[in-house]
């Protein structure tokens, strides 16, 4: 397949928090988090920093509220926190090894190019090879020529494959891919991508039944693998697809060390834990910045207990479905990983809001905007509710904070040891968000706009 396609590098007005998105009509549309104004969007791919900007590309389909012939949408920001709007990077080409869809991949330079590497899907059959696109420096025009790194392995144990990411270690440019495999088990499958147009596969690496991997949810097909460096540890962070359902997002902390005889890296995983507890947050991509590790996830539409959600219908009527998740830093502290907001996203504190308006039960009660970001310290139980319904509910302890972050119907908890919580509400009417806290609790609070906006 020789046909191309080529992307404008030109950009286009954005609809993140700008007059576009705050004339939205769907009150429960986000008016802080990027993504075009209709249409799906899942996962984040290809995270990168050039040109001085951060650049998030994502699965997008423009033509509906439906997952299907995805494409990469763009967005870039000089600060995490004002971001624009580009044209479509890459799309189905008829004929080619991506004709049903271009899936979750990275952006990497190859000699000195930027390079798009993605799942390309050419049926309804879901089965996937690497595919290659060419990018310009500014990461504003991509070429699709069809080539392909790596097809589906000659292994019979391997029975699913997809999402490719790379990493560098001891000098080598490595690759991994999530998979499936005939015993029903999920694994990573090891390659070595020095040619990045000809990938060396090296087999199965890790799978479910690695007595640490075990311990986390059972999962068919670990998706999305991503392998960072913290400090002196390794994190894998891997999306737990079972049976059709996307069951959360697991991470195993570990060591990385060339084996003495193949040469090949060896993770050796030590501990495992969920990376969100929200039932909400899938397939995040993490992209290594120094020593810095930053995080963005696909926030689904599910909603938290005890609220109404959103069917496939209701997005059809609106017209758009999901949406990426704020960024946020991973960091391993004590064998663990911790997430947080990026601390960038304090410039979106535009004014503070009053501190304690009313009470309930003897404890403070303080009303939100649909665009809020309120910490919460003290000792006690504080509640997030969207009318009389609760969305999150939790405690916090003396010496710690809860900080929560509310962008119309998306809502992310992070707390100060490190758990992050991410879950869908969908305020309409009358309806209002409010914190409620213990006696010993209090919150400091702002609405939450972009600067300059």
């Amino acid at each position: 397949m020789t046909s191309a396609h080529t992307a404008s590098a030109a950009v286009v007005p954005a609809t993140i928090g700008a007059d576009a998105s705050a004339a939205h009509p769907d009150r429960s549309f986000p008016r802080l988090h990027p993504r075009p104004s209709r249409g799906w969007v899942n996962d984040p791919n290809g995270v990168a920093f050039a040109d001085g900007r951060w650049h998030v590309f994502f699965q997008h389909n423009a033509e509906s509220a439906r997952h299907h012939r995805i494409h990469w949408g763009h967005v870039s920001s000089p600060d995490l926190v004002r971001w624009e709007e580009h044209p479509v990077a890459l799309a189905p080409q008829q004929g080619g090894p991506d004709a049903y869809g271009c899936w979750t991949g990275v952006v990497t330079l190859d000699a000195g190019t930027p390079t798009a590497v993605y799942s390309g899907v050419a049926d309804g059959s879901g089965r996937s090879q690497v595919v290659l696109a060419r990018g310009t420096a500014d990461l504003g025009e991509w070429v699709q020529d069809g080539v392909v790194a790596a097809g589906m392995p000659d292994d019979p144990r391997v029975v699913a494959v997809r999402d490719p990411f790379l990493f560098e270690f001891a000098g080598r440019r490595w690759a991994v891919q999530g998979a499936g495999l005939a015993t029903g088990h999920a694994a990573v499958l090891l390659y070595g991508a020095d040619d990045l147009s000809a990938w060396e596969y090296h087999g199965i690496w890790l799978t479910s039944e690695d007595p640490v991997a075990s311990e986390l949810p059972d999962a068919n097909i670990w998706e999305c693998p991503q392998l960072v460096r913290s400090g002196g540890s390794w994190v894998a962070v891997f999306s737990l697809w079972r049976e059709e359902q996307l069951t959360g997002v697991g991470h195993l902390v570990g060591s990385l060390a060339l084996d003495p005889v193949t040469a090949l890296p060896v993770f050796t995983p030590l501990s495992s834990g969920i990376t969100d507890v929200g039932g909400s947050f899938y397939a995040p991509q993490a992209v290594q910045a120094g020593e810095r590790v930053l995080m963005w996830g696909w926030a689904k539409e599910v909603v938290a207990s005890g609220l109404r959600g959103r069917t496939p219908e209701d997005c059809d009527a609106v017209g758009w479905s999901g949406l990426l998740t704020f960024p946020r830093e991973l960091r391993v502290e004590g064998g663990a990983v911790r997430l947080q907001a990026a601390p960038e996203l304090a410039a979106l504190r535009a004014e503070p809001l009053e501190d304690t308006p009313g009470t309930h039960d003897g404890g403070p009660q303080l009303p939100l905007p649909d665009q809020a970001d309120a910490v919460v310290a003290g000792e006690g139980t504080v509640c997030l509710l969207l009318g009389d319904a609760t969305v999150w509910s939790g405690a916090v302890a003396e010496g710690e904070e809860v900080r929560v972050l509310v962008d119309a119907s998306i809502v992310e908890v992070f707390t100060s040891a490190g758990a992050a919580t991410t879950l869908r509400a969908y305020p309409s009417g009358a309806q209002s968000y409010r914190l409620e806290m213990g006696p010993g609790v209090r919150a400091r609070a702002w609405r939450l706009a972009v600067p300059g906006a």
